[in-house]
Parts: structure tokens; sequence; C-alpha cells
């Protein structure tokens, strides 16, 4: 079986490089040894684990990022700013590409990817857990509009230091409470990115590096009715197996036929939907 060639962007951040090293280890796939890195960074190549060199080419070197193979599928886990020259670069060259970095604007996203008839998976969550209750979320707003019509809603999300931006999925979820009646704004989200935060919320130190704990407080004006929905991911083995999947999901559909181009979820992935 001929493995699926894989470049991982966003080297030496953790995320990317938990999923280089599941990509080295998996049986069905290769890692090739290059990766744009942040202008930040001022080192020129790493070693993954099991020891394993990769290159790194900062921003404005991206036509050397190719010049040691072409991948079957680009992996994306930069920083946000980075997002739309990132995908500009994957399109002009019609490579597909899996993006879990969140921020990105999906609307120029899926023009680029159709003008370019190539294929991507978009998700601000990889983890299919996640993703499962954000479409339950989805279907209860789709079909009971305006359910807590009157209800309040606190949202606290906690994500390590170096997560620069809101959680996209507070934003999806929110998106739904808005459906169901609620007037909330991201704005209004309470986010954590403190130690100290970590320790007031009980969050095992351990995980201080990697970890996604959202809560979601819904009450009555009169306080005669109470929901609570929470989801705590510690580390990132949940995010790391759904971008494998979401991986050899993709590979599979660029092997369709032309009419299969276009941007896919992580609903897709979970559902093995084309």
């Amino acid at each position: 079986m001929e493995k699926i060639k894989v470049i991982v962007n966003g080297l030496p951040g953790k995320m990317a490089t938990e999923i280089a090293e599941a990509v080295i280890n998996s049986k069905d796939m290769e890692l090739l040894p290059h990766s744009l890195t942040g202008s930040e960074i001022e080192y020129k190549m790493i070693m993954i684990r099991p020891i394993f060199p990769v290159t790194l080419y900062w921003p404005d070197e991206k036509d050397q990022l190719l010049s040691g193979g072409i991948p079957d599928i680009i992996v994306d886990f930069t920083h946000p700013l980075a997002i739309n020259e990132n995908v500009t670069f994957y399109t002009d060259n019609q490579i597909p590409f899996v993006l879990g970095t969140t921020g990105a604007d999906l609307k120029l996203i899926i023009e680029k990817v159709k003008k370019a008839n190539t294929v991507a998976v978009v998700s601000p969550n990889m983890a299919k857990e996640i993703v499962a209750f954000q479409a339950m979320m989805e279907f209860a707003a789709e079909n009971f509009p305006g359910a807590f019509k009157g209800y309040s809603l606190e949202v606290t999300e906690s994500h390590q230091i170096t997560k620069a931006d809101t959680s996209g999925t507070a934003k999806a979820v929110i998106a739904s409470f808005n459906k169901l009646g609620i007037p909330f704004t991201v704005d209004q989200i309470d986010k954590k990115r403190s130690e100290v935060d970590y320790e007031a919320l009980s969050i095992p130190p351990e995980f201080w590096g990697g970890h996604g704990w959202h809560t979601y407080t819904l009450k009555k004006p009169d306080d005669s009715v109470f929901f609570q929905f929470t989801h705590n991911v510690n580390g990132r083995q949940a995010y790391i197996s759904g971008t494998l999947e979401a991986i050899r999901f993709l590979n599979l559909v660029n092997s369709l036929p032309f009419e299969y181009c276009g941007v896919y979820s992580m609903k897709n992935v979970l559902m093995n939907k084309f």
C-alpha cells in the first residue's frame, strides 16, 4: 500500500509537532521533512521524535517548501494571521489541505478551493467528539428556534496560554444558542489564558500547556430552570486522532471525480460523507 505523503506546517508548535509524530508513527502515512514556520523562529531545522530532521521555511520561503517532494496532503496548524497567504499557496499549487488553525475566513477559503478545483477539510476543532456535540447543538437550533428565549447565557473557555484567538468551537456553539433565542456575542466569552485561571478551574497542571475546557451555563430569569453543558479535553490526543482521520478522508476524496472538489468539514469526516 502506497503511503499518504504529508507535510505538517506550523512546526515547532506543540500541536503541529504532535501531529507530525503521529504521522511518523502511523502505518499508512509518510511525513515529508519540510514545514512552514513563523518568521520569529530563528533556527532552520528541528528533530521530531523518533529522530527525524525537518527543515523549516519562513513565510517568504514558501516556494522552497515543495523542493523536497510534493505532498498528497498538507496539514496546517500555523498562526491565524498566516492562514490567508498559506491557503493561497496551497490552492495555487492544487495541494489538498487540512486546516485546523482557527480564525479562518471560510467564505474566502471556499472560493479559492473551488477555483483551484482541489479539496480541503477546514474545521476549528478536529476532535470528533466535540464535532458531534456541535452537530447536536446545530440540530437543536435548526429544529427548535427560540426554545431558550429569555434565558441568560454564560460561556467560559480555557485553553493553553499560546492559543492566540477565541475558540472556534465556542463561537460555533454560541451561534446555535443565538438561534435558540439567546442574544450573546463572542466578546462576552470569559477567556481563561493564565496559570491562575487554570488553578481556579482545577485543571491538572500537566495539561496547562494543552487543553480545551468549555462550560455553557443557561439560566431562566427567575432561576426556576438551569442548564449547563461542559466539555473538557485534556491534552491533544483527541485532536490528533481526528486530524489523522481527516487526512485519510481527504486523500480518498481527492481520488474521486471532479465534482467532489470543494471544502469539507469534520462533520463530513465523522459521517464519512462526500
